[in-house]
C-alpha cells in the first residue's frame, strides 16, 4: 500500500515538474520569437501581442486541466484498494 502511494506521489511530482519545465521553455522560446517579430516589423506589434496573449491563455487553461487531473489522481487513486 505504501509503495503504491509513494509511486503515485513520485509520478505526480514528475508530471508537474515536466509540465512546468515544458511551459517555461515554450514560453521562453515564444517570447524570443515575439521579440524578433516585433523587431523586424514594429507596425504589427498589436496583432502579435494579441495572438501571443491568446496562446498564453490557452497554455494556462491546459495547465489548469493538468492540475485538475493531478488532484484527481492524488485523492481518487484507482490503484489503492480500500
Amino acid at each position: 500500500m505504501e509503495s503504491i502511494l509513494s509511486s503515485t506521489m513520485s509520478a505526480i511530482g514528475m508530471m508537474l515538474g515536466l509540465a512546468f519545465l515544458g511551459i517555461g521553455i515554450g514560453l521562453g522560446i515564444l517570447g524570443s520569437k515575439v521579440a524578433e517579430a516585433v523587431g523586424r516589423n514594429p507596425e504589427t506589434k498589436n496583432d502579435i501581442v494579441r495572438s501571443v496573449m491568446v496562446i498564453a491563455i490557452v497554455i494556462t487553461v491546459l495547465l489548469l486541466l493538468l492540475f485538475s487531473f493531478v488532484f484527481l489522481l492524488l485523492y481518487f487513486n484507482p490503484f489503492v484498494i480500500n
